[in-house]
């Protein structure tokens, strides 16, 4: 069942749409927040925040919108193993100190300049990319951000899959050119 499926039925009738929404979505769910609560959390934990989290979905989302439900859904995950997360550290006490010798086993090894770096270039894509204006930066977010197909881009913008599928190279060709503008090569 697609998205906007479910978002039909959750409209029309919502247990049935809540249901299916849950039947699509759950494993992605447990996964965000297993990785996220793993080493700090129990496995009843683990459900618990699943549970919570389509417990705060159901609750807040309007079906009216026309929105990625599994970026919606996968950003209340996170955000809810987080909170989940740091709550459990707090109430068990495992901080670490700096001053602890198995600190060093714990030392993540990632180069924060390069990662501010990436951050910055990936800032300005998506600057770039928002330039291009609608449809052009629509399908471009769509089809490299969220690996959606032609045809499933086509619906959401209007278009047929050939012409999104024309206007993605065409777009590609600008966002280029945009980006020799600004000393970035690809």
């Amino acid at each position: 069942m697609t998205d906007n499926e479910i978002l039909s039925l959750m409209r029309e009738n919502p247990p049935e749409g809540h249901r299916e929404l849950f039947n699509k979505y759950y494993s992605y769910v447990y996964a965000i927040v297993n990785r996220i609560l793993t080493g700090s959390g129990s496995a009843d934990d683990a459900e618990e925040c699943v549970i919570d989290v389509f417990a705060s979905v159901m609750m807040k989302l309007v079906p009216d919108e026309n929105c990625s439900l599994k970026s919606y859904i996968g950003t209340t995950a996170r955000n809810a193993a987080i909170s989940m997360q740091r709550s459990l550290v707090i109430k068990t006490g495992r901080n670490v100190s700096a001053d602890d010798e198995n600190m060093a086993e714990i030392a993540d090894d990632e180069d924060i300049e390069e990662k501010n770096d990436r951050s910055e270039t990936s800032e300005l894509l998506l600057k770039k990319v928002s330039e291009l204006g609608p449809p052009d930066s629509i399908i471009i977010i769509q089809k490299y951000y969220y690996d959606k197909s032609s045809k499933d881009i086509a619906e959401m913008v209007g278009l047929n899959a050939v012409a999104v599928r024309m206007r993605c190279t065409r777009a590609m060709k600008r966002l280029k050119k945009l980006l020799e503008a600004d000393g970035i090569t690809l």
